[in-house]
């Protein structure tokens, strides 16, 4: 008699919608307070999809949403799950198969811009693993941190990249980035010699992605991710007109890779 048994199927969690993806409606903020006070916000929309089924639109919306390897870091010929493994493996971690949840900037209409992706990892069993944040800055330079949060999605690390202009390569980050829900709630703190120097938040409200709920998206936010880079741009403008001077940029990052 054969009492062999087939290996256990990984345990996911079903994200909602005929695509099997979540869009987040979101307001992102950031506060700046040392040397100088500065704090702006903005709205856009987000995805939360899962990086073994991303979503298949029908090709009238495919302009709107694309999800690519050359967007984000790792071989831009290889898949993003293919490519996420690879760096996961290069640290000593193995999913053993299990489910990435990754949050995200699509490109949509031929622009792309990712301050930060976020990707939860889950083991086979569905337990969480570790979480990964991708940070790119306006240099077209990408960087992961490896994160190992505590049950309510508290991290930290050493700051190891440069990103702002008007922020030197020091320092470390206090992160809060809990497995989203129905609402998204992250944080991210800069300390540095003397205090807290910045935050930065995204706060959200889940629907199932849809064409709807997409093109609903697409009117409120036009050129959603083009706007964002701008955004960024524009307040840099600003602090150098206030006399805050800029930082040297080391000359190699970390795991950075420029965009192409």
């Amino acid at each position: 008699m054969n009492t062999a048994t087939a290996p256990a199927r990984p345990v996911t969690t079903t994200l909602p919608g005929p695509w099997g993806a979540a869009l987040y409606d979101c307001r992102i903020a950031h506060v700046r307070t040392r040397p100088l006070r500065h704090a702006f916000q903005h709205r856009t929309y987000l995805w939360l999809v899962d990086l073994d089924r991303l979503p298949r639109l029908p090709a009238p919306l495919r302009p709107l949403a694309r999800f690519q390897a050359r967007d984000h870091l790792g071989d831009p010929a290889a898949g993003l799950r293919r490519n996420l493994d690879a760096y996961l493996a290069g640290h000593g971690v193995d999913l053993g198969g299990g489910q990435v949840l990754m949050l995200c900037h699509a490109r949509s209409l031929g622009h792309v811009f990712n301050p930060i992706t976020v990707y939860w990892c889950h083991g086979a069993d569905g337990a969480p693993v570790c979480t990964v944040a991708e940070v790119h800055n306006t240099y077209r330079e990408r960087h992961r941190y490896l994160l190992f949060p505590d049950p309510q999605g508290h991290a930290g690390t050493a700051k190891t990249f440069y990103v702002s202009p008007f922020f030197p390569v020091d320092g470390g980050y206090r992160m809060t980035l809990p497995e989203p829900g129905e609402r998204l709630r992250l944080t991210v703190h800069l300390d540095r010699e003397g205090g807290r120097a910045f935050t930065a938040t995204v706060h959200g409200a889940r629907a199932p992605a849809t064409p709807l709920g997409l093109l609903r998206a697409a009117v409120r936010h036009p050129l959603s991710t083009l706007v964002v880079s701008a955004h960024i741009r524009i307040q840099g403008l600003r602090l150098l007109a206030r006399g805050l001077p800029v930082q040297p940029r080391p000359r190699n990052s970390q795991d950075g890779a420029p965009t192409r």
